[in-house]
């Protein structure tokens, strides 16, 4: 009996091993080492990588995409990251600002590899086999600008009582459903609640509003809304043109993760509530004035 048993531990011992290697058997490697134009290791900071067959290749000044994977550099500016076959264009960032997700920000360590004709290069991962693409020194100082001719959608975000809302982040996507990684994203709203989002080319989009770049339900006192009075409405964009004016009313969420059925623009039935309480004493505050 003690035979059988230990026989029987082995194999299961043996068929999950079989497994890892056959997942990992499954990937490629990506490995080099990334550096500050002139000054050094990108110590401690992040490789990203933007797959091609999600989304566009990655653009300074144009739009901001969110990356499909990520890794960590070492203190000497190295990574080694797996990855799925296909192909990648990558990124690196080692942040200044103390931002610690999304794009970077005016004195970020920013690079995106690209060839010698200053395209985004395109690096082709292949089932287990490693890719070393050497070193390379070409991060340099982030500065924020927007190019002549950008295709994008611009607004400002409000709460229930119309005033700006501070540190909210705008989400596009090409389904109506806004559900998975969001091809595209803004920067942080300031005081001013103005925001704008990139994208390479016109279309329609659908855009939801939260307070963080990561995932997951959301936080007592968190941001939520999207665009569109009852359900999901997508916002037309010519290429080449900055469609205006699209402002967006957003709640705050009041308990941790959603208690209800969702409506289409992403808003549980507590935030309905709290709409429509905010709403009638905006009604009950101009009616006294009268």
């Amino acid at each position: 009996m003690i035979k059988r048993a230990a026989l029987l531990t082995f194999l299961v011992i043996l068929s999950l091993l079989t497994a890892l290697s056959a997942e990992e058997y499954e990937t490629g490697w990506i490995e080099g080492q990334l550096m500050i134009k002139d000054r050094g290791a990108m110590s401690d900071g992040m490789v990203v990588f933007f797959d091609a067959r999600s989304g566009p290749p990655p653009s300074l000044d144009r739009y901001f995409r969110i990356p499909d994977e990520v890794g960590v550099l070492d203190a000497e500016g190295k990574f080694r990251v797996p990855l799925m076959p296909g192909k990648y264009y990558m990124g690196a960032i080692k942040r200044i600002s103390g931002e610690k997700a999304g794009p970077p920000l005016d004195g970020d360590y920013f690079s995106i590899s690209q060839d010698k004709e200053g395209k985004p290069l395109a690096y082709v991962i292949e089932k287990g086999k490693d890719l070393n693409i050497g070193t390379i020194s070409d991060a340099v100082p982030f500065k924020r600008t927007i190019a002549e001719g950008v295709t994008g959608i611009s607004g400002i975000i409000l709460d229930m009582t119309s005033n700006p809302v501070e540190g909210a982040i705008v989400f596009a996507y090409i389904t109506e459903t806004m559900t998975g990684l969001p091809p595209f994203t803004s920067y942080k709203t300031g005081k001013d609640g103005k925001y704008f989002i990139g994208f390479d080319k016109g279309g329609k989009y659908y855009l939801r509003v939260r307070d963080i770049y990561g995932g997951g339900p959301p936080i007592p006192g968190a941001i939520m809304g999207a665009y569109g009075e009852t359900s999901a409405t997508a916002v037309a964009v010519k290429t080449g043109e900055i469609t205006k004016g699209i402002d967006i009313k957003v709640v705050r969420h009041l308990e941790m993760g959603p208690k209800g059925q969702h409506t289409g623009i992403g808003v549980d039935k507590n935030i309905q509530e709290e709409q429509k309480k905010k709403t009638k004493e905006e009604v009950e505050k101009t009616s006294g004035k009268d």
